[in-house]
């Protein structure tokens, strides 16, 4: 928003599933510590607010319960079997209360959101998380 200017942007509401790591509200937070950690060791260039950094990092995280899934048996098969069976799997980079949820017949990880609305500089989450089909 700052670029367009934060008075352009007042009251417009959007939608997100992962922590903004511009946000001083995740600064205690045990996964926004984690993500740090993890660019302080293998990028430690990289711009730490940037949303597609922790994109990046969360999607990371769940290829890598898929592979600790599969234990010994990588093939293609077991890898997809995993993929499609994960339940209610909380990612450090992922709003509280949005899981990971996959099946044989849909492959979607997110189907939750919660709804935000811009105000002053930064965006407000406001609201349940709501469930679905978000296209996620």
């Amino acid at each position: 928003m700052k670029p367009a200017g934060f008075e352009n942007g007042q009251g417009i509401i959007s939608s997100i599933y992962l922590k903004d790591p511009s946000d001083p509200q995740w600064m205690g937070d045990a996964g926004m510590k984690a993500f740090d950690e993890f660019l302080t060791k293998y990028f430690p260039e990289g711009n730490r607010i940037d949303i597609n950094l922790m994109y990046g990092y969360t999607v990371a995280q769940g290829l890598v319960y898929v592979l600790k899934a599969c234990g010994d048996d990588l093939t293609r098969e077991n890898v997809m079997k995993q993929a499609a069976s994960i339940k209610g799997l909380e990612l450090g980079g992922l709003l509280p209360g949005i899981k990971v949820n996959t099946s044989a017949s849909n492959f979607a990880p997110i189907s939750q959101l919660q709804l935000m609305k811009f105000k002053g500089e930064s965006w407000d989450r406001f609201g349940e998380i709501i469930s679905g089909d978000v296209g996620g």
